[in-house]
């Protein structure tokens, strides 16, 4: 079957799916009820992904009732992307990492080399930005990021796909695009496709999930934060239906407290990008003491 008889194929029969279980599930009337779809929803249907020998993430796959604060930490990506940060903030940020456990820091190529020296010999990884905001960077431009951003100590690339090539219906370019910059990482980073779903329609949010799955990606992720719209439930309970239990799903965009974070993990995200990761930690301690 071709590239997209296959994804036309598994996205309306994924998306019949999602439709029965939304007319099924009362939608609560609070904004953060999503679309209705439970976080234990149907397995997925399978697709083929490329083999890789790649680090697992840090986070559970699977949500349970609680986490203590440092499992909680092990699931933040803790993010500085603005244009203007200094290398002091920079060094800041890999202190608050170090200190509360973080996954990774998160930070624009340019800082990669800075935030690897300050985190040798921790736990504590290394994620950059390719092809950043935009994702209209040509392939190979973003498959030369990539290697660069492993010599500079990055161990975690989330790359925008091609946004425009996907809801153009161009299938084989947003696959190629995502290939490109999975086969530079292969064996030394893992690959986060950043879809930038509030640009995007629930069928092409599926497709592109597809798509990340069928090129050897390791995550899907919401957003840039640059976007129009940062991570929804809705939208993480999609995005986790369409890859299914096996891959990473990481909710990215305006999470800024503890309340929100425990809601997408909820909905099954076992990542989270976001700048407040100290603020959470701080309330999800509070939290479990009162």
């Amino acid at each position: 079957m071709e590239l997209d008889q296959l994804i036309e194929k598994v996205t309306d029969e994924l998306m019949k799916e999602v439709k029965k279980t939304r007319d099924a599930t009362p939608v609560s009337s609070s904004a953060e009820a999503g679309v209705g779809i439970p976080p234990q929803a149907p397995q997925a249907l399978q697709v083929p992904q490329a083999p890789q020998v790649l680090p697992e993430p840090r986070a559970p796959q699977v949500p349970k009732a609680t986490y203590s604060s440092q499992e909680l930490a092990g699931f933040i990506d803790h993010t500085l992307l603005k244009p203007d940060a200094t290398r002091e903030q920079i060094a800041r940020l890999c202190e608050e990492a170090k200190e509360y456990g973080f996954a990774s820091v998160c930070v624009n190529p340019a800082n990669a080399s800075l935030a690897s020296s300050l985190l040798e010999g921790t736990p504590v990884k290394v994620c950059t930005v390719i092809g950043f905001p935009l994702g209209a960077n040509t392939s190979v431009t973003k498959a030369m990021e990539t290697r660069d951003a492993i010599v500079n100590g990055a161990s975690e690339v989330d790359m925008v796909i091609n946004i425009g090539a996907l809801k153009s219906g161009d299938h084989n370019q947003v696959m190629t695009d995502i290939e490109a910059v999975v086969d530079a990482a292969r064996g030394k980073a893992l690959v986060k496709a950043i879809l930038e779903t509030a640009l995007l329609t629930d069928e092409e949010k599926v497709k592109g999930c597809l798509l990340a799955k069928l090129a050897g990606a390791d995550f899907v992720k919401t957003s840039t934060g640059f976007g129009p719209g940062g991570a929804t439930v809705e939208d993480i309970r999609l995005m986790r239906k369409a890859v299914g239990p096996d891959m990473g799903v990481k909710a990215s965009g305006g999470i800024r407290d503890y309340e929100a974070m425990r809601r997408m993990v909820e909905a099954g995200a076992n990542r989270i990008g976001a700048s407040a990761g100290v603020k959470i930690v701080k309330e999800a301690i509070e939290s479990k003491s009162m």
